[in-house]
């Protein structure tokens, strides 16, 4: 008989959030598959769970999934898990689950925690919404992924993910592109640092330049267009200005004029004007 396929949510950060089906089925199957098996231990451990894991993850899943076929048609029950979180949400598991799914074995899914369902709560986000995943780190894939950003939120907001040291460009960028959105932003999500706030991405980024904290993964949401966000702001002195444009470039690896743009959302001024003032500052 051949075994069981689970895909076993676990705690995105907090390890009390663990449900109690996901400890009994960690514990009684034969193997655990984990995206990273040093991470896994340290679940495992803290429960006293001694069953063996073996890696599955986006380097290796395609040429280990026909390994683990065979176990689980030899009658071997396989748990797979990600870092954190569900399998699968924008982390490796989907060859094997089509797979075993084709080769008619049982796949059951133990729910858990998610990071993306526990943003939108804490957005107070109960409609309809996008998930777009991590974007691209570059090229025409990261240009498509901010085109299908904008479309998205023209009317329904969008959650992505974001790594520590990509976050300040990825926010320039979608400023650039967008203008000063309103976003929800979410870092550390149940751990012991978790900052959860709610403001315009120009107010993110500034933050940002002054050395706000980055550390840890992002979960962003970045909401549609609302009509006050695009209303003059108090205007800063022409120094100021071009300090807090210096500083994105600076920070953010925004070119000038991307900058500029983005400043001219939040500030309803001249790009054109704000590019002049950068440059007359930088002879």
């Amino acid at each position: 008989m051949a075994g069981t396929l689970y895909i076993v949510g676990t705690p995105i950060g907090n390890l009390e959030d663990v449900t109690m089906r996901a400890l009994r089925v960690l514990r009684e199957v034969d193997l655990i598959a984990a995206e990273d098996t040093r991470r896994t231990a340290r679940l495992l451990q803290h429960y006293s769970i001694a069953t063996p894991a073996t890696s599955l993850h986006e380097h290796n899943e395609h040429g280990k999934s026909p390994h683990l076929i065979r176990k689980l048609q030899e009658g071997v029950s396989i748990a797979l898990v990600s870092d954190a979180g569900m399998p699968l949400v924008s982390d490796p598991g989907g060859t094997l689950v089509r797979e075993a799914r084709k080769a008619g074995i049982r796949v059951e899914v133990v729910p858990g925690p998610s990071a993306v369902t526990a943003m939108l709560a804490g957005a107070g986000i109960s409609g309809p919404f996008a998930f777009l995943g991590f974007p691209p780190p570059g090229g025409r894939a990261r240009a498509a992924w901010l085109d299908s950003l904008g479309q998205q939120t023209s009317t329904i907001p969008a959650v992505f993910f974001e790594a520590p040291h990509r976050v300040e460009r990825t926010m320039g960028d979608i400023a650039s592109k967008l203008g000063n959105r309103p976003i929800v932003a979410g870092r550390e999500l149940t751990k012991f640092h978790e900052s959860l706030v709610e403001q315009p991405i120009m107010d993110w980024l500034a933050e940002a330049a002054r050395g706000s904290s980055t550390r840890g993964e992002h979960v962003i949401v970045v909401l549609p267009p609302v009509d006050s966000v695009h209303e003059p702001a108090n205007l800063p002195s022409d120094d100021k200005l071009a300090d807090e444009i210096g500083q994105m470039v600076e920070n953010s690896g925004m070119r000038p004029r991307e900058a500029a743009k983005a400043l001219s959302a939040k500030y309803n001024i001249s790009a054109s004007d704000i590019y002049t003032l950068y440059t007359k500052h930088n002879k």
